[in-house]
């Protein structure tokens, strides 16, 4: 499975920017992006891996569950 790169902007906008075989190169990628990135921008990149193009996209727009770090 193909590990997929994203540029997330606010509200959720995805921007699909490369596909990548191997984790070693997506992350690779991701850090180059990242350290380009001009500061106090709201974008982000993410890296996913995921069986196609339309499973990345939803699993990047659906909203995950806070940690829970010890009890309550």
């Amino acid at each position: 499975m193909p590990y997929f790169v994203y540029r997330v902007s606010p509200n959720l906008r995805l921007t699909h920017v490369d596909t990548k075989d191997r984790y070693q190169d997506a992350r690779a990628l991701v850090r180059t992006l990242r350290e380009g990135q001009a500061q106090g921008t709201d974008e982000q990149y993410r890296m996913i891996f995921a069986k196609h193009q339309a499973e990345a996209e939803k699993l990047l727009s659906t909203p995950r569950d806070e940690r829970v770090i010890g009890e309550d």
